[in-house]
């Protein structure tokens, strides 16, 4: 038998049949195109589906069940879409329309508890009881496990420590709050605080990599220069490192997992982050001569939306 996962972006709809063990043993993928109907984009997940099946000379009987991770919020019970910002979704029946075409157990979570969730089968987290796993793109997402179960919260939304608030009246969030663990711990929060310093006047190796466009600064440019030593780089760096840090000591605190996992973009700078981090911890600890979560980095790549997603239904 294998589990179907669908990786359900705005951009791109990923889907891949898994085995027992979390590995991926075939993949098909297609556009999204956002502004269509739902029930367009539905009839391409099938699609993707059915291709899978194709290539590896499966037929539905083989499929144990179907899941996917949506950048959204869902509710498990009626399999229904509660809202999807980047698909313009709003209580839609995602399950339901699913199985018109593959009459399968369906189990949606949101992308990042999916992605927190492959780690604890097949990445840096397996083998651990808790874990809690923090993407850091465009914006933050949280996924939790809890005993080897992902854990989103009684309404859906226990996860999002991407707005959990570490700044009161700070930054004004795009979902309408102020001073969310997202304007702060962001690629996007990397960028906006580089541009800040920059239009100060300060001299910096920032704005000669985006070639003199401050429209051009991307977080892996203010990264590389901080790792470099420029002033206003690793000025910035510094207090990115440590608005992190205090996020992860909130998760710390509140849930104590064996491993804290980072992942998404910013992720990408290894070490160097990782090693920030910990300068910051120790001032931030509760209780001293205890143990801390681990903190590492995240596995599994663009790979764990998919095998996430596939083995919820596991």
């Amino acid at each position: 038998m294998i589990y179907i996962g669908i990786d359900l972006g705005g951009t791109n709809i990923a889907v891949g049949a898994v085995d027992e063990s979390g590995k991926i043993i075939g993949e098909f993928s297609t556009k999204t195109f956002a502004q269509r109907p739902y029930q367009e984009i539905i009839r391409d997940m099938a699609f993707c589906i059915g291709k899978i099946l194709n290539n590896l000379h499966m037929t539905e009987d083989d499929i144990a069940s179907i899941g996917i991770g949506i950048p959204g919020v869902a509710d498990q019970k009626t399999e229904r879409v509660i809202f999807c910002t980047n698909l313009g979704w709003h209580d839609i029946p995602l399950g339901e329309e699913l199985r018109k075409y593959y009459n399968k157990p369906i189990h949606i979570d949101n992308d990042a508890t999916v992605a927190g969730y492959a780690e604890y089968v097949a990445g840096v987290s397996k083998g651990t009881d808790s874990s809690v796993f923090l993407t850091l793109g465009t914006g933050v997402g949280g996924g939790i496990v809890i005993n080897g179960k992902p854990w989103s919260g009684f309404h859906g939304i226990g996860s999002e420590i991407g707005h959990t608030t570490i700044k009161t009246d700070g930054v004004e969030c795009t979902c309408g709050n102020k001073g969310c663990a997202e304007r702060y711990c962001s690629a996007s929060a990397i960028i906006r605080m580089a541009k800040e310093a920059l239009a100060g006047g300060a001299e910096s190796s920032i704005l000669e990599r985006a070639r003199g466009d401050i429209d051009r600064i991307n977080a892996k440019i203010v990264i590389d220069c901080a790792k470099e030593g420029d002033a206003v780089a690793v000025r910035v760096f510094n207090e990115y490192a440590r608005n992190l840090a205090v996020t992860i000591n909130n998760v710390a605190d509140t849930i104590d997992p064996e491993i804290i996992v980072l992942g998404g973009g910013v992720s990408h700078a290894g070490q160097f982050l990782l090693d920030a981090i910990q300068r910051h911890i120790p001032s931030l600890q509760l209780y001293k001569t205890l143990p801390y979560p681990r903190i590492c980095l995240a596995s599994l790549g663009n790979e764990a939306g998919i095998i996430g997603a596939a083995m919820l239904g596991r």
